[in-house]
């Protein structure tokens, strides 16, 4: 029995580890977009290719360890603690998530090829005005997912709860 509690508290510490480099990666993706969003105000024409396909990079990065680290993990992690609630919860919020990841990969075919981004480079700004709001609520709904799927069932919080 010891042996099952060390090993459950190794694994969901091990997602607990995912999550909190997950969530630096999106600080990092946040710099980015802030430093790229601050150069096109001031001067668009400056705006190179390299810097737009850095800011992609980070983007398409983030959003892939969603798809195929975190959530996964996340909903594994409701299964095991047999939270079906959570699980309908994150089928809503997924589904939901997609409109966003639609919205990241249209941002990256746009500016993929030399030719593309000097051709799109005058609607960069408004590109990131959509990002910010489809980031904005991506990230409001990865909040929740991890404070249902994960934080509550994290041991402090059963503990204090008194399960």
């Amino acid at each position: 029995m010891l042996e099952d509690c060390k090993s459950a508290q190794e694994r969901w510490g091990g997602v607990h580890r995912l999550i909190d480099r997950w969530l630096g990666e999106r600080r990092t993706l946040l710099a980015h977009f802030d430093e790229l969003k601050a150069a096109c105000d001031a001067d668009l024409d400056e705006i190179t290719k390299p810097r737009i396909d850095a800011f992609s990079e980070l983007l398409m990065d983030y959003i892939s360890a969603g798809h195929f680290e975190i959530y996964p993990q996340l909903k594994a992690e409701a299964e095991a603690f047999e939270d079906g609630g959570a699980l309908e919860l994150a089928d809503r919020l997924l589904e939901r998530l997609e409109m966003s990841t639609e919205l990241v990969l249209a941002f990256d075919e746009d500016y993929a090829t030399p030719v593309r981004c000097q051709h799109y480079l005058t609607r960069l700004p408004a590109w990131l005005d959509r990002l910010s709001k489809g980031l904005g609520e991506r990230f409001s709904l990865e909040d929740r997912l991890i404070a249902r799927l994960h934080a509550a069932h994290a041991p402090e919080v059963r503990a204090s709860s008194g399960a």
